[in-house]
């Protein structure tokens, strides 16, 4: 991946595999502590804990930043491009562009992780000229890890990326999926 980021779209809005991937609007602010503000979550992700309207308001406007820098895109989950059920995302990193998700406690089962990752992966492919995509994943994150098999990602032959978030020790394995 070059080192030079181009622009990323304004608006976004992805279909498929039953789902609509779309921007996060202002109306979502409300619907978004429901979805975030969960033990799981603060666990296994570095989404902020607790996660209330505040919160809410800062990922949006940071999500708009991520954007507009040409970095990242965040995208909620939708089957309808109505109510967010979840998030997906896609950053560019040294590394390859590294995608991300995370689906509301109430909206889990549904394979709605699965179906976003192979979305955003074709978008990422296709649109953004990816040559690989990463996944970043505890080991012990026993969904996580079905999520990126059923996607067709394996797991990669390279370091273990240790630290500490959230006053807890991390290790995460690398995954990974190629253009094919």
């Amino acid at each position: 991946m070059s080192s030079t980021t181009s622009s990323l779209p304004e608006r976004i809005e992805l279909s498929g595999e039953g789902l609509v991937l779309r921007d996060w609007t202002e109306a979502d602010l409300a619907a978004m502590p429901e979805l975030f503000d969960h033990p799981d979550i603060a666990y296994w992700t570095p989404i902020v804990s607790p996660f209330d309207e505040a919160a809410a308001r800062a990922r949006l406007d940071r999500d708009r930043q991520l954007r507009e820098e040409g970095t990242t895109i965040l995208l909620a989950i939708t089957v309808d491009g109505g109510a967010p059920l979840g998030e997906v995302m896609l950053r560019r990193a040294p590394e390859g562009m590294e995608l991300g998700y995370a689906v509301g406690p109430a909206h889990r089962g549904q394979g709605l992780a699965v179906r976003a990752v192979r979305v955003s992966a074709a978008y990422a492919f296709e649109q953004l000229g990816a040559e690989q995509l990463i996944l970043e994943l505890e080991a012990e994150n026993a969904a996580s890890v079905a999520v990126a098999t059923k996607a067709g990602f394996r797991l990669l032959d390279v370091p273990l990326i240790t630290g500490e978030e959230k006053g807890r020790p991390y290790t995460l394995q690398t995954w990974g999926l190629n253009r094919s």
